[in-house]
């Protein structure tokens, strides 16, 4: 027989794409070319200008002046109208433009810290302008490890492994071989790193430049008592060929700051050799190292189970080059019999019964490209699961070896392994080819350890990962020196021996500054017209919102069954909260409140529409009560925001249902900002006392790109930029969303042009509307824009920059020939792993962590470029994690201060809560704006997590579905909070 009934034919590969990573702008850099581990694939070049621009007197003395920043062209007037262009002349030279004007060397200033030689490569980011001094001064500890090293000859040779295999995990095990085997006859005793793919390093040359081995690798392993012989071996040929000599000398020469261009190549060399023995020894994803024995593993539910681990990183940093190491934990598939995967991911009581077709694409989604092994093997023999049989096992047949016989899988299983199938109304799972199926029942097959679960986890999954792993900052702490101690034990041998390189045991005591919060605005009408936030938080007693909002024409539905009653009463509570607030709340409805069943969401609005509509009151304000089952917010929110034009406010009934003035004053401050009011604002804008801000109209935008979920290969990137309007203020955001192609990460429609029969071309965009939308709004034109970018990774940095920057440029030479802002770029970036403790148990905040304010631009940041850490809000639980901010383009000068504080003030502005924020609010508005885009196009979305499988083929093409359009009347308004 050909093993289509058993699976005996095969080499039993199985396994996939096991560790594989999902490199996406909000998530950690890719390996090749990120900071930590190879450098940047990113060059530099000069971001000075010809001219300098001298900015007003800062409320702080910075450390030193601001080196000279490259300047706009002159900007109109600030009082005259944006006047069209008669033509699109001049915007074509725009991308030449900016990409002149980043790597223009800068005019030497004498009061400017010292540049260092400039680059040969295209772009360079702004040096640091001195370091900051504003706050209160501290010490932290970071979670970031000094790493000593010698004077190691370092070679990098080109291997390629013949007949080719693509699984890391192979390749290593052939490595190893080849190592072991020939290691004194032929690698001259030295013990080489690899890196699972193409590279090989030593520390000095191998006795040879150009050679090629042989080595044999069992295929499989014999099982402990097995009577079979064992599988035979496969056979590879290693090619390896000298290819560089990277040299360290550059690498010192960039963290003394003498030399400019980072030396990636160096860096990935010793990344790699810090990588090798983990990478071996544990599962690798991504960055991180996971295994049993690194932690505690616990079952997420749904046949899902987390490992805990670490992560590391080697980043160059001012201290020296710095391994990063963090605790962490990854959902994983429970190493069980799939038939038990599917009661427990499905929840089926009963497999006796047939699975549905939907149920069977369920299964499928769920199981694809794991690797199962075979329990009726009498040796270990696994496959990886290409499909899900239609037909259930009892009814499929299949061709034995001699290709004549016909035989049924469950006979054949029954006469060959002596095996009686349990469920013979399940489907089979499919291996091998479409064309020649192997069938294994699920009962039979038992899904492989240590395999990652890359699908959206759900909602319960997702507390119960953060239940488990949640670890105040003592423990994190405690836990991260246990893995550093278990990395030094692991590459002792390679990386302290061979290469002579050397991990300090310690945490890094860094120097912090603690900024003072800003103080806060109310309305002159309540007891308290100020605040002074403690501790990132403060409350609204005595406070009323400095611009109440108006609602005329509200009404509420009840879509919950189990509190189908308490309309009324809740709506009297909020309507109460929101008056004594500040706002100006009309007691009844314009029309009456009504209760629904969740199953007649669409005509129930509908209704509601048009009755209002009928009255000629369009409502202003619909309060809904959420079903009680989740699933049905994003509908609600596309049929109201997209369909009918209806700003809403939906509730979850629990919640509701306690009637908590806590919770009415939540929901006050988001209704508020949804219908045009602001709660609170900055003193110093209303003073006019803002550096940088307040002198001259800016606008602040913030950016985000998501994407789809893990697996899911068919749904569109969405793209959202917002922009205050209410300057000087700056807390009032208008915002706009956009759908784009599958995991592009630079936003595609910031400046765009189309064709028009009758209006020939047409120039539009997302920061041309909202520059069109801020004139409309203040009267003004912005002479200053700062753009806060979210969701960017550090290999990405020169390409968002500069299409982004050319797009913004563009725009604003659309609105007005010659008009040309001062732009300020920054990069906001969340999905990192540095982590700050305090030293002093007394000066923290109520959940043991750092205070909020707490800012660090020296020893662990960047050796010259203009980037920090801030850590803005309050611990909660667990330990808390500071924002990096990187800036990529300063052509308005800020300094070390001026930025940092505008930062952290701007973080107690978010509309939501009093308290504040850990990003700075527009990067948070556009990641709200962006998930709210993607309940319009996923409304239906899945509990299970069961949302796609597998990598998107390199082929296939994902269609762009376009959003659809939200009504004026709620663009209007920060319907996205």
């Amino acid at each position: 027989m050909s093993g289509r009934g058993g699976g005996e034919r095969g080499s039993g590969r199985g396994g996939g794409r096991r560790g594989r990573r999902q490199d996406r702008g909000r998530g950690q850099p890719s390996q090749s070319s990120s900071r930590g581990g190879g450098g940047r694939a990113r060059g530099r070049g000069s971001a000075g200008s010809t001219a300098t621009y001298n900015p007003p007197p800062p409320q702080m003395a910075p450390a030193q002046p601001p080196p000279q920043m490259a300047l706009a062209p002159p900007v109109p007037p600030s009082g005259a109208p944006f006047s069209h262009p008669s033509s699109s002349s001049g915007v074509g030279s725009l991308s030449r433009e900016v990409s002149e004007k980043l790597t223009m060397e800068p005019v030497a200033v004498t009061t400017a810290p010292p540049l260092p030689p400039s680059s040969s490569k295209a772009i360079r980011f702004p040096p640091r302008p001195g370091f900051g001094t504003v706050g209160t001064k501290c010490v932290v500890r970071a979670n970031h490890f000094l790493v000593d090293v010698a004077n190691a000859d370092l070679h990098h040779y080109d291997v390629t492994i013949t007949p080719e295999v693509t699984a890391k995990k192979v390749n290593r095990a052939i490595m190893k071989q080849l190592i072991d085997v020939y290691k004194e006859s032929h690698l001259g005793r030295r013990c080489p790193a690899y890196d699972g793919r193409k590279s090989l390093y030593t520390a000095g040359p191998l006795p040879f430049e150009s050679k090629e081995l042989v080595i044999k690798l069992p295929e499989e392993d014999r099982s402990a008592g097995s009577s079979r012989p064992a599988r035979k071996e496969r056979q590879f040929k290693v090619a390896i060929k000298l290819a560089s000599k990277p040299d360290l000398h550059y690498l010192r020469e960039f963290l003394s700051r003498k030399h400019f261009e980072c030396p990636q190549e160096a860096i990935q060399v010793l990344d790699v050799v810090l990588r090798a023995k983990p990478s071996q020894t544990y599962t690798e994803v991504g960055r991180s190292f996971f295994h049993t024995s690194l932690g505690p593993r616990g079952e997420l539910g749904n046949g899902i189970e987390y490992w805990s681990g670490y992560y590391q990183s080697l980043r160059p940093t001012q201290m020296g080059l710095s391994l990063n190491i963090d605790v962490s934990a990854r959902s994983f598939y429970e190493p069980i019999l799939v038939s038990e995967f599917v009661v427990k991911h499905f929840r089926r009581s009963n497999l006796s019964k047939p699975l549905s077709d939907q149920d069977r694409i369920k299964v499928k989604k769920a199981l694809k490209g794991v690797r199962v092994k075979l329990i009726y093997m009498d040796y270990a023999k696994t496959c990886k699961i290409t499909g899900v049989s239609r037909d259930p096992i009892s009814q499929l047949t299949f061709t034995l070896d001699d290709k004549r016989t016909n035989v049924s899988v469950v006979k054949y299983f029954r006469e060959k392994y002596n095996v009686v199938l349990k469920y013979p109304s399940l489907p089979a799972l499919q291996s091998g080819s479409e064309a020649r199926p192997v069938y294994l029942p699920m009962e039979l097959c038992s899904i492989v350890e240590g395999q990652r679960y890359t699908k959206k986890l759900n909602e319960q999954q997702v507390r119960s990962l953060l239940r488990a792993t949640c670890q105040r900052p003592n423990i994190r702490e405690g836990n991260i020196t246990k893995m550093v101690q278990v990395n030094n034990f692991e590459v002792e041998e390679l990386v302290t021996k061979e290469f002579g390189m050397h991990v300090r045991k310690e945490l890094a005591l860094i120097n912090a500054r603690v900024l003072n919060p800003p103080v806060l605005k109310y309305h002159d009408s309540g007891r308290d017209k100020i605040v002074n936030p403690s501790c990132g938080q403060w409350n609204m007693i005595n406070k009323k919102m400095v611009n109440g909002g108006k609602v005329d024409f509200w009404s509420c539905v009840n879509f919950s069954s189990e509190y189908w009653n308490m309309s009324e009463d809740f709506c009297a509570g909020l309507v109460n909260m929101c008056n004594s607030k500040g706002m100006v709340f009309r007691q009844t409805p314009s029309i009456a409140m009504r209760s629904a069943r969740a199953d007649r969401i669409d005509q129930t609005l509908m209704d509601v529409y048009k009755e209002s509509a009928g009255l000629n009151k369009p409502l202003q304000l619909l309060i809904i009560i959420l079903p009680d089952q989740t699933g049905s917010y994003g509908k609600i929110k596309r049929i109201c925001e997209t369909e009918l034009g209806i700003v809403s406010q939906c509730c979850k009934p629990v919640q509701a249902s306690k009637f908590s003035n806590q919770y009415f004053e939540n929901v006050a401050l988001k209704i508020n900002a949804k219908v045009g009011g602001r709660n609170t604002v900055l003193n110093d804008a209303v003073l006019r006392r803002i550096p940088l801000v307040t002198d001259v109209p800016t606008i602040i935008f913030g950016a985000d790109v998501t994407h789809p979920p893990p697996g899911e290969d068919s749904s569109s990137s969405i793209a959202a930029v917002v922009a205050s309007m209410d300057w000087p203020e700056v807390t009032k955001y208008r915002g706009i969303v956009s759908a784009q192609t599958h995991r592009v990460e630079i936003i595609e429609d910031l400046y765009k042009q189309t064709r028009d029969p009758q209006k020939g071309l047409v120039e539009g965009g997302m920061v041309r509307e909202l520059l069109l939308a801020f004139y409309r709004s203040t009267k003004q034109k912005p002479s200053r824009i700062i753009f806060y970018r979210d969701g960017v990774s550090e290999g990405q940095f020169s390409q968002v920059l500069l299409y982004e920057m050319d797009a913004i440029r563009k725009a604003c030479s659309s609105l007005q020939e010659g008009y040309m802002p001062r732009v300020t770029f920054v990069v906001v970036q969340k999905r990192h792993h540095t982590r700050l403790f305090p030293t002093d148990r007394n000066k923290t905040d109520r959940s043991g962590n750092i205070l909020p304010g707490t800012v660090v631009d020296t020893s662990i940041c960047h050796p010259t470029e203009f980037d920090f850490y801030l850590n803005s809000h309050a611990g909660i639980q667990g330990t808390s994690k500071p924002t990096h901010y990187h800036v990529l383009l300063d052509e308005n000068g800020f300094t070390a201060d001026i930025l940092q504080v505008l930062t952290n003030n701007l973080c107690y502005t978010y509309a939501r809560c009093t308290k504040s924020v850990s990003i700075v609010p527009p990067a948070y508005y556009a990641h709200l704006a962006a998930y709210r885009a993607r309940c319009y196009i996923e409304d239906e979305m899945s509990d299970s997590g069961s949302t796609g499988g597998g990598r998107k083929p390199k082929d296939k093409v994902v269609e762009v579905r376009p959003l659809p359009s939200i009504k004026d009347n709620v663009k209007e308004v920060m319907f996205y909070v």
